[in-house]
C-alpha cells in the first residue's frame, strides 16, 4: 500500500511539474497581462474598465497589484525574460530608467488625436520624439482649506503664516524636510531640483534662499519643523492647520471631518511675486516590448485612455483626467481645484538622475532646518553626495586571474577527491554512509538552494558594477573603492570605517543591555516566592511577539519632538513642578539619535534573553545552591559561583545569536532615525541598503558590503570559539 501511494504521488508530482511547465504554452494567445499600483477606489475603477474591455473584445486580462516601492523592481526582474506585463501602468517619472533597461516600448499607435490629451501631460511621456506611454490621469499637490478656520485665502504665502490662530493651531502644514514637499517653495524663487543637463540643480542663490525661507516659516512657528505625510494629514484632519499642501491621497482622509473645506492652487510668495509650482506626475499606460509588439495589448491601452475610461475614475476614484474632451464633473469642486494645480504645475523629470537628488536634497533640508548647518553649506555638500553617487562605476577588468584562480581550486577539490575515492578505507566509509546520505539529501538540496547559491550569486554579484541588465566584471574594484571610502577622509560620516565602528558600538551596547536585563529579569521571575510571576512573564514577552517594525514606527512617534509621547511627559513634568525643559530634538544629534535606537532595539531584544535565562536556570541543581548556603555563602557569592557558571554555557550561543542579530537589525535603525543626524547613526547594513536601493541601483557595491559583512560577523563568531579550542589545546 506504501509503494501504490508513494508511486501516485510520483506521478502526481510529475504531472503538476509537466503542467507548469506548459502552462506559458497552453495560454491563450490573446490573453493579456496588466500590471498597476492602485488600491481602494483606483483599482476598483480599475477592473471595471478592463472588464468592459475583456466584454468588448474577448480578450482575458490578468490584473496584478504591485507595491509601488518594488514595482521597477519586479518589472526589470521579469520582463527581460518574458514573464512581466504587456501593460503596465506607472507614473512618468521613471520612464528614463526604464528606457534605458529596455522594459518599455513605443505607445504611439495606442494614443488617440494628440489633441485630446493636455500639452503637459503628452509631453511628460514623450521623449526623443516618441510617446512612450498613454497618458491617463494627472496628480499634484495642492492648497487644501480648513474653511471653517479661516474665512478668505490669502493670496500670499507670507500672509498665510502671518495669520492670527488659536493656540495649537498651525497656519500651515506641510512637508517641510521632504525634497518633494519642499519642490513647490523653490519653485517660487526660481530653483530646480535638477538642471536642464541632469546635473545636481539644488544649489545656488535661489535654492538657498528657499531653504532660509522655509527655516523662518518653522522658526516662526508657522509650519511644523518634523512633518511628514502622515503628521499633516493628521493636523488638517483635527483642525490643528488651516491650510495644507497635500495631494489626492488626503482626500480619502477627510470624508468625516466636522467642517467644510476645499482645494485651491498654491499661493504665490510675495518676495518673488511667482507661484508655488508643484510637481506633475502623469500616470500612463505603458507598454513593455513585448506588448508594443502585440495588437490586443495596444488595444488594451488605448481602452485605458479612452473618454469613458477617464469619465468612470473621475467619477468613482476621483482621479484627474488629463484629456482635455473630458470635463470635471460640476459636482466635485475638490476635483476643480486639482485640475486648476495641474495646469500651474511643471511635469517631473523623466532623466534618471532625477532619482538620485532625493536623498542628498533630503538631508540639506533637514539639517537646514534643525539649524545644524546654514543653506550654503548643507546644499554644496549635497551637491558633492550627488556627483559621489552618479560618478562612473570602476574600470572594466579582466577576469583572466579569476577564472585561473577557480580553475586552479577546482583542480585542488578534484584531487582530493580523487586521492579520497582511491582509499579503500573511504569508500567503505561512503559505501556505509550512503543511507544516511539519502535521509538528509532533500535537506541538503533545500539548504543548498535558499541559502548557498544566494550566497555565492551574492559573492560574485560583488565583482561586477554597472546599472541592472549592463553589469560588467570589475574584479575587486568595489572592494578597495568601499574600503578606500571612495577615495574621501577615512573616518568621514558614510565611510565603511564610520559605520563599521558605529556598527560595533550599536552591537556591543545592545547586547550588553540585552544580556544584563534579561539575565535580571529572568532571575527574578525563576523565584517561586514572587506573586503573579506567570502574568509578568507573559507581559515582558510581549514586546519580542510584537513586530520589530511596529514597534520601531511606534517608537519613532514618542521621539517626535513635538508630538511624541516623551515631549508630552517633558511638558507635563514643567507643568507640575514647574520647570522650563525644552523638549528634546532626539534626531538632531548623533548622541541623542543613537539613544533612541538603542532604546527601541533594547525594548525589542530583552526579552530574548529573559527567555533564554529562564530556560537555562532550570538546569542549576537545587542541591548544589543549597550546600552553598549551608557552606555560608552569601546571596552574590551563590550567583557569581554557582548560578551564572553553570548556565554560561546555554547564555554563550544566545549572546552570538543576539550580536548576530544586533548587527544586522535594520529595521530599527532605517525607520527610528532614518540614519539621523545625516546619516552619522546609520549601520552597515542600511548602508548597503541605501546603496542598492536609493542610489542608482548600484547592486555590485551593495553586494560588496553584504560580503565584507559575512566576513565580518564570520571572524568575531567564530574567533572566540577557535582561541578557546587552543587555549584548551595548549593546556
Amino acid at each position: 500500500m506504501r509503494q501504490r501511494t508513494g508511486s501516485l504521488g510520483h506521478v502526481l508530482c510529475a504531472a503538476f511539474a509537466l503542467l507548469a511547465a506548459l502552462a506559458p504554452a497552453l495560454a491563450r494567445a490573446d490573453d493579456l497581462r496588466l500590471w498597476h499600483a492602485y488600491r481602494d477606489a483606483e483599482a476598483a475603477a480599475l477592473v471595471e474598465v478592463v472588464e468592459r474591455f475583456s466584454a468588448a473584445t474577448g480578450h482575458r486580462v490578468e490584473l496584478l497589484a504591485v507595491a509601488h516601492e518594488s514595482f521597477a523592481s519586479k518589472l526589470a526582474a521579469t520582463i527581460p525574460r518574458g514573464q512581466g506585463p504587456d501593460v503596465f501602468i506607472d507614473s512618468h517619472e521613471r520612464l528614463g530608467d526604464y528606457r534605458q533597461r529596455a522594459l518599455v516600448g513605443p505607445a504611439t499607435a495606442a494614443l488617440d488625436a494628440a489633441d485630446v490629451y493636455s500639452a503637459q501631460s503628452l509631453a511628460a511621456v514623450t521623449q526623443d520624439g516618441v510617446v512612450w506611454g498613454v497618458p491617463l490621469s494627472a496628480k499634484s499637490v495642492a492648497l487644501f482649506v480648513n474653511a471653517g478656520l479661516v474665512g478668505h485665502v490669502p493670496k500670499t504665502l507670507e500672509e498665510i503664516a502671518a495669520l492670527s490662530l488659536p493656540t495649537g493651531v498651525y497656519p500651515l502644514a506641510y512637508e517641510a524636510q521632504s525634497a518633494y514637499g519642499h519642490m513647490p517653495l523653490l519653485a517660487a524663487f526660481g530653483g530646480r531640483m535638477l538642471a536642464e543637463d541632469a546635473s545636481f540643480g539644488f544649489v545656488g542663490p535661489a535654492a538657498e534662499r528657499s531653504l532660509a525661507f522655509a527655516r523662518e516659516l518653522a522658526e516662526r512657528g508657522a509650519v511644523p519643523r518634523d512633518a511628514d505625510g502622515a503628521l499633516v494629514a493628521d493636523l488638517f484632519r483635527s483642525g490643528r492647520a488651516a491650510f495644507a499642501i497635500s495631494g489626492p491621497w488626503l482626500v480619502g482622509d477627510l470624508a468625516q471631518v466636522g467642517f467644510a473645506w476645499r482645494v485651491v492652487p498654491l499661493p504665490i510668495v510675495a518676495e518673488t511675486g511667482l507661484p508655488m509650482r508643484p510637481p506633475l506626475t502623469v500616470e500612463a499606460a505603458m507598454l513593455s516590448p513585448q506588448g508594443a509588439a502585440k495588437h490586443a495589448a495596444l488595444a488594451l491601452a488605448r481602452a485605458l485612455g479612452s473618454a469613458d475610461a477617464a469619465e468612470l475614475r473621475q467619477r468613482q476614484a476621483g482621479t484627474l483626467s488629463v484629456r482635455t474632451d473630458v470635463p470635471v464633473p460640476e459636482d466635485n469642486p475638490v476635483l476643480a481645484g486639482f485640475r486648476a494645480q495641474a495646469e500651474l504645475a511643471e511635469p517631473m523629470s523623466a532623466d534618471p538622475a532625477m532619482r538620485s537628488t532625493w536623498e542628498p536634497a533630503f538631508r540639506a533640508i533637514r539639517k537646514v532646518l534643525r539649524g545644524q548647518a546654514d543653506p550654503a553649506e548643507a546644499l554644496a555638500e549635497a551637491a558633492h553626495r550627488f556627483a559621489d553617487v552618479r560618478r562612473p562605476p570602476p574600470a572594466a577588468a579582466s577576469p583572466t586571474p579569476a577564472l585561473l584562480l577557480l580553475g586552479l581550486g577546482l583542480l585542488l577539490v578534484a584531487f582530493h577527491l580523487v586521492r579520497r575515492a582511491r582509499d579503500p578505507d573511504a569508500r567503505q566509509a561512503l559505501r556505509r554512509s550512503l543511507p544516511a546520505y539519502r535521509y538528509v539529501a532533500h535537506s541538503v538540496v533545500v539548504v543548498g538552494l535558499l541559502v548557498f547559491v544566494p550566497l555565492i550569486v551574492g559573492a560574485a554579484t560583488s565583482l561586477f558594477a554597472g546599472r541592472p541588465g549592463e553589469g560588467y566584471y570589475v574584479g575587486l574594484a568595489n572592494f578597495f573603492e568601499i574600503l578606500t571610502a571612495r577615495g574621501g577622509p577615512l573616518l568621514a560620516t558614510g565611510s565603511f570605517w564610520f559605520v563599521l565602528l558605529v556598527t560595533f558600538l550599536w552591537t556591543a551596547v545592545n547586547v550588553v543591555l540585552h544580556l544584563g536585563i534579561g539575565l535580571a529579569l529572568g532571575l527574578v521571575l525563576s523565584r517561586p516566592t514572587l506573586r503573579l510571576r506567570a502574568l509578568y512573564r507573559v507581559l515582558l514577552i510581549i514586546p519580542w511577539a510584537v513586530p520589530s517594525y511596529v514597534t520601531a514606527l511606534a517608537w519613532k512617534g514618542m521621539f517626535h519632538q513635538q508630538f511624541g509621547a516623551v515631549t508630552g511627559l517633558i511638558h507635563a513634568v514643567n507643568d507640575v513642578f514647574g520647570t522650563s525643559v525644552e523638549p528634546i530634538a532626539w534626531f538632531s544629534r548623533f548622541a541623542t539619535a543613537f539613544a533612541a535606537n538603542v532604546a527601541t532595539n533594547v525594548w525589542l531584544g530583552f526579552p530574548f534573553m529573559m527567555v533564554v535565562t529562564l530556560g537555562a536556570l532550570t538546569a542549576v541543581p537545587a542541591d548544589v545552591l543549597e550546600a552553598a548556603e549551608v557552606d555560608g555563602a552569601s546571596r552574590w557569592q551563590r550567583l557569581t559561583r554557582v548560578t551564572l557558571p553553570v548556565i554560561r554555557p546555554a547564555l554563550a550561543p544566545a549572546v552570538t545569536l543576539g550580536a548576530i542579530w544586533t548587527f544586522n537589525m535594520f529595521n530599527v535603525v532605517f525607520l527610528v532615525s532614518g540614519g539621523d543626524p545625516d546619516g552619522a547613526t546609520d549601520i552597515l547594513v542600511s548602508e548597503a541598503y541605501r546603496w542598492a536601493f536609493t542610489r542608482e541601483a548600484q547592486y555590485g557595491y551593495a553586494a560588496a558590503y553584504a560580503v565584507l559583512i559575512f566576513l565580518l560577523l564570520l571572524v568575531t563568531t567564530r574567533l572566540p570559539a577557535w582561541l578557546a579550542r587552543r587555549s584548551e589545546a595548549a593546556r
